[in-house]
């Protein structure tokens, strides 16, 4: 970890930031990258060494990643705290935000019972770049599988809300579709107004997403939030997955997406809570590196999920699922012949 560079450290920092979110395996990335370049990358970012103190850098960046999620749904990680206390205050399960608290908590627990007793073993078996990669190719295989065989529930899903934008920008005349974006004033800072119009609309359409995430019920969320565990595995996306398991339980594209961004942030927060210490222990001489990765990794996680949000309204998983398996296969092929 000593001879961790400058480059190294941002490199990784942001792939990790980019890949995390975008349903590609942050993991998978971080393992096959160094030892694809090779030399010195494949000896200092070795993640299946044994008490691999690389494994402790890029897990510790899930830090940044995480706030960098938390500061763009900062507005819906309130209202859904606020539910959780209001529901033991109150001792009632009622309102959307109750609910969503409730349903993120118990989506989260298989995850985080599978990560905390098998996630060491998990990384060191499978952190290898040959295993990454074969891994990187069936989480391409199941984002195609997830769009090819999507049920006519989560396409119905989907149409409904495509027929909805339609008739809201018809209403609102081609722009924004809620009074409170409508409501800004033009001027010498229009393209501020513009930006925070189109927040204001992002805001407004994830209280709707979640109104409609509150109604499948605590059975479906935990079935979801179950897929997760694949993404122990080097190469399987954490958001892939759990947005393959959520339109197979009916949920549309968009509504999938979201649910598996707020259901990453507290797992994605407390693995790199629970790395912070042997980051800080085996990190002496490359704290400037740490934190330049870190940076990064916040930016690019910031960028992705801005994109990521508007992107999946309109689109699909099939050219991750493409990329997915073209770097792989072109990893395996690589690795096996150098």
């Amino acid at each position: 970890m000593s001879h961790m560079t400058y480059p190294e450290a941002m490199v990784v920092g942001l792939i990790q930031g980019v890949t995390e979110l975008f349903p590609v395996s942050s993991l998978g990335h971080n393992v096959l990258i160094p030892a694809l370049v090779g030399g010195s990358w494949a000896a200092d970012l070795n993640v299946a060494a044994p008490e691999s103190p690389y494994l402790a850098f890029i897990v510790g960046l899930h830090v940044a990643t995480a706030i960098a999620l938390m500061i763009y749904f900062w507005r819906d990680w309130v209202r859904i705290i606020g539910g959780f206390f209001s529901s033991i205050k109150n001792r009632e399960l009622e309102t959307t935000d109750q609910k969503m608290a409730w349903m993120i908590i118990f989506a989260t627990i298989p995850v985080g019972l599978v990560g905390l007793v098998f996630e060491h073993e998990f990384r060191v078996l499978f952190g290898k770049p040959i295993r990454a990669a074969i891994f990187l190719v069936i989480n391409g295989l199941i984002l195609y599988a997830g769009e090819r065989f999507r049920t006519r529930k989560s396409l119905r899903a989907d149409g409904e809300l495509s027929r909805e934008r339609e008739l809201a920008e018809v209403a609102a005349g081609g722009g924004p579709a809620t009074p409170s974006a409508s409501s800004v004033p033009p001027g010498p800072g229009s393209h501020a107004s513009g930006h925070r119009a189109v927040r204001q609309q992002e805001i407004y359409e994830g209280m709707q997403a979640d109104d409609r995430l509150a109604s499948m019920g605590f059975v479906q969320a935990v079935v979801i939030g179950c897929a997760q565990c694949l993404a122990l595995l080097a190469g399987i996306s954490r958001d892939g997955v759990t947005m393959v398991a959520g339109m197979f339980r009916g949920l549309s594209r968009v509504d999938a997406a979201r649910f598996a961004f707020l259901l990453a942030t507290p797992v994605i927060l407390a693995a790199g809570v629970l790395k912070t210490g042997d980051l800080i222990q085996k990190g002496h001489g490359i704290y400037g590196q740490i934190l330049v990765g870190s940076i990064l990794s916040g930016i690019g996680a910031y960028v992705s999920v801005r994109f990521l949000v508007r992107y999946f309204q309109t689109r699909t998983l099939t050219p991750f699922a493409i990329y997915c398996v073209v770097f792989g296969l072109g990893s395996i092929i690589y690795l096996s012949v150098r």
